[in-house]
């Protein structure tokens, strides 16, 4: 992605049009060539070479889209980092991936002086809409008396991202992204849609920037000409007013979103009908929910899609009209997707196994661990660690991750097959299954429920319910009900949290 001629490109097609509204910002295509190509100077007046690992720990804000895309003209690779992520999984990341640079904002639980005292290659710190001493400021970088600038000279192998999928005081897993790869999304994308994406349009984006899914906003808006209207989080409420007010045409989030919109009492009475499409990623559980979404957009198409951060996604999205959405679609022509056996056997259509994915949009492997990238890939072949089948239309379906199936006394049950049964009765809003240990049966499925507002929903008759609809084995051996189910930064519930007891 030749990010300094995509940009020069915006800024002579759109000029002042917006690019990116962030409240009651306007940020027009030029403003955003200026801004980013001064703050690619500067970083080259600070030293900053090609290949240079600048990290990125902000909100969702304009800054970190000028980051990405200055790091980008200048050949340098962005390590971004979840604005969630504790003092110590920062400094575990950093030191990692050895990073030059950070990017940062005023956070009261973060010191700028222990960073630097742990992070010796650390050489700056920049720090945006609050100067704090020991940091750069973030808004002085922003300024630059060269009208021009041509960036510097990369390779397509070079790595432009490194995304670490768990920011952690053990080892952490960064995810190797190149130049080249840069392209996958919004390629993608065009692909799936049809081409129904062009610079009259109008974006939401809800999905964190230090993840893939929003970053591919940002990827969409300079290479569409879009224009992004951008939350610094995901809020429901003002989600929907977004949507009504910007007369948003399309958007991407994951299954928990969607159902905390459709639990707002106010969902419909807000005004849908400017979209023309929206995408679920994340292999969603309750293909019921999206439909009812539908209901009230009824002119836009209804997509679910798959793919992971190490694949480049979206790597599999529903064909426009299809109404198979309890699958995630078919890849794109240049993807190849193979469901593969224990012993590394591919499978026939119907049988579930292993999705691997093999193309030239798939990570190289993770940043200094050879181990791991073994494991992951082998004969060309990314083993995803989901599992799937195909039909014999070619479309696949996920039934859950390899952690997430559970063996109940010698039987198979997969934890999203419950918790979509789960889904469909009227008084459940949110449901998560985790199998747990049982001394008879070694492994039983708990379920983890929020009630829908003014339930009063018994034990007893979602048993009952539960026993038209699963083999006695499957159904939860306990229920645990709460006010709310914990979710990670990207909106997905954080099963992880579950299984231990949080």
């Amino acid at each position: 992605m030749d990010v300094v001629n995509i940009l020069k490109k915006c800024a002579a097609d759109y000029g002042g049009k917006t690019a990116v509204l962030f409240g009651q910002e306007a940020i027009s295509f030029l403003e955003l060539k200026r801004k980013v190509f001064a703050l690619a100077q500067n970083m080259i007046n600070l030293g900053i070479s090609p290949g240079d690992k600048v990290a990125i720990y902000l909100p969702s804000w304009p800054e970190y889209i000028y980051s990405y895309l200055a790091i980008w003209s200048i050949g340098a690779c962005a390590v971004p980092l979840d604005f969630m992520l504790t003092e110590d999984e920062i400094i575990s990341c950093l030191s990692h991936c050895e990073a030059k640079v950070l990017v940062t904002k005023h956070k009261a639980n973060v010191s700028i002086s222990r960073l630097k005292e742990n992070l010796p290659l650390l050489k700056h710190i920049i720090s945006c809409r609050r100067r704090e001493e020991g940091a750069l400021n973030f808004e002085d970088l922003l300024s630059c008396s060269r009208q021009d600038f041509s960036g510097l000279p990369l390779k397509e192998n070079d790595y432009a991202i490194v995304f670490y999928t768990s920011g952690t005081t053990g080892k952490p897993k960064g995810v190797l992204i190149s130049y080249k790869q840069l392209n996958a999304p919004p390629k993608s994308m065009a692909f799936f849609v049809n081409k129904d994406i062009s610079s009259r349009d109008v974006t939401l984006c809800a999905l964190p920037f230090s993840h893939l899914g929003g970053l591919i906003y940002i990827q969409n808006t300079i290479t569409f000409g879009l224009t992004m209207v951008l939350m610094e989080r995901f809020m429901p409420l003002d989600f929907l007013r977004n949507v009504q007010g910007h007369k948003v045409n399309f958007f991407w989030i994951v299954p928990s979103m969607y159902y905390a919109l459709l639990q707002l009492k106010e969902f419909e009475t807000f005004d849908l009908s400017s979209l023309r499409w929206i995408v679920t990623f994340g292999a969603s559980s309750s293909p019921d929910a999206l439909r009812r979404f539908h209901k009230f957009c009824p002119k836009a198409y209804l997509l679910n899609g798959w793919g992971l951060t190490e694949t480049n996604a979206p790597t599999v999205v529903l064909p426009m009209g299809s109404d198979k959405i309890e699958s995630v679609g078919r890849p794109a022509p240049w993807i190849d997707v193979g469901i593969f056996g224990e012993g590394q056997q591919k499978l026939e259509n119907g049988q579930i196994g292993e999705v691997a994915v093999k193309s030239w949009v798939v990570t190289d492997g993770y940043l200094k661990d050879e181990e791991l990238t073994r494991e992951t890939v082998r004969d060309g072949w990314f083993y995803t660690g989901d599992l799937g089948r195909f039909d014999d239309e070619g479309f696949l379906y996920i039934v859950g991750r390899k952690k997430e199936m559970i063996k109940v006394g010698g039987e198979i049950v997969f934890e999203p097959e419950v918790e979509s049964v789960l889904l469909k009765h009227p008084d459940i809003a949110e449901a998560a299954v985790v199998g747990v240990l049982d001394k008879l049966r070694g492994e039983v499925p708990k379920a983890f429920l929020v009630r829908r507002e003014g339930s009063d929903l018994l034990e007893e008759d979602l048993r009952y319910f539960l026993r038209q609809h699963l083999a006695h084995f499957k159904i939860p051996h306990c229920f645990d009900f709460r006010a709310e189910l914990p979710k990670n930064r990207s909106g997905k519930v954080d099963k992880e949290k579950l299984r231990s007891g949080v």
